[in-house]
């Protein structure tokens, strides 16, 4: 039975995010991060904005994947892009989960 792995990273925009306008961060969205996401079918990502709701952070990307080299190579990817080299965004924390884990242990 393979594992469905899902790492919720929360981040904080950067004023180097903010300043950039809606058609500057829609094109950077567009032109880099789509590409980044495609090259790893593997991993579904989501994006969520948390400003208006948490005082910890801005914005939680939720990726899950059973591929977890694949996982670790998008992350490497989006470390090299602007994203977190400028950076636009800041990590504040990552929860990595698995996916009904306990069934494998009551399974057995």
């Amino acid at each position: 039975m393979s594992k469905r792995y899902t790492f919720f990273i929360h981040m904080n925009a950067t004023k180097e995010w903010t300043s950039l306008t809606e058609a500057e961060r829609n094109s950077y969205f567009t032109e880099t991060l789509k590409g980044i996401f495609l090259t790893y079918p593997s991993v579904l990502v989501r994006l969520y904005d948390a400003e208006a709701f948490s005082a910890k952070c801005t914005d939680i990307a939720v990726c899950e994947t059973e591929v977890l080299e694949d996982y670790n190579l998008l992350v490497e990817d989006l470390r090299n892009s602007e994203m977190f080299s400028v950076p636009y965004f800041e990590v504040v924390d990552v929860f990595p989960t698995i996916e009904d884990d306990f069934k494998s242990i009551t399974s057995e």
